[in-house]
């Protein structure tokens, strides 16, 4: 990705370090102040609610397997009004959450997934809505100013679940025109403490819509849905 984003060598190892913050699914903080009682966590979610490596286009690498709980306590020094949470696509609050997910290399990129329960599903509206306030900001990740840009895109139909879609580009301020950034997408299905999320980061060319509905269909039966 660095020779895509070709960014001054300087600054490259420090981009990559905010960009691996932005590609990772990583969950939500709460709203400040808001107290969060303690709940039982859910219900574990089994490996297999994953989609299966065999339905990802493109012969992906093997899965680089991430920990939910080491998710959750991502923080950052300033809540920038939600748009941190935007930028780094938090969908999740903190408490009890079980989930699998995954990271893969596919060509021309990466291909994320979440698979998650929560007794506090996040409001994708309400999300969609926040990510069209912050549809151009600048957030300081680890010390590094980064661009992010956000399209709020017509997500798929799924019966009974509510969805979000969007897409980023993740620059440097005064980054030249003609240099692309970090191009980022995601689709996440939720419904009845499900949480289904695919984020593809670089030129993949995956048609996440389709791929992220194939995930929803796969993991609901085996959540009970």
């Amino acid at each position: 990705m660095a020779a895509r984003i070709r960014f001054p060598p300087s600054r490259v190892a420090v981009l990559l370090i905010a960009v691996a913050a932005a590609a990772t699914i990583s969950p939500a903080k709460p709203a400040t102040g808001a107290a969060v009682a303690p709940v039982s966590a859910p219900p574990a979610v089994p490996p297999a609610a994953l989609l299966p490596a065999e339905s990802i286009p493109g012969r992906p690498a093997a899965r680089d397997v991430f920990d939910v709980a080491t998710a959750l306590s991502t923080s950052d020094s300033k809540d920038d009004e939600g748009c941190t949470d935007v930028v780094h696509g938090r969908l999740l609050r903190p408490g009890a959450v079980t989930g699998q997910g995954f990271q893969t290399a596919v060509p021309g990129g990466q291909l994320s997934e979440l698979v998650a329960r929560t007794p506090h599903p996040p409001d994708l509206t309400a999300w969609a809505g926040q990510a069209r306030r912050c549809a151009r900001v600048t957030v300081d990740d680890q010390g590094l100013p980064t661009v992010s840009t956000t399209t709020v895109e017509t997500a798929p139909a799924v019966p009974g679940a509510q969805t979000l879609s969007y897409r980023q580009v993740l620059t440097l301020p005064g980054q030249p025109a003609g240099l692309p950034g970090l191009r980022l997408r995601t689709v996440a299905i939720a419904a009845g403490g499900v949480l289904v999320l695919l984020r593809d980061a670089g030129a993949t060319d995956l048609d996440l819509d389709t791929l992220a509905v194939a995930a929803w269909q796969h993991a609901a039966p085996r959540l009970g849905r």
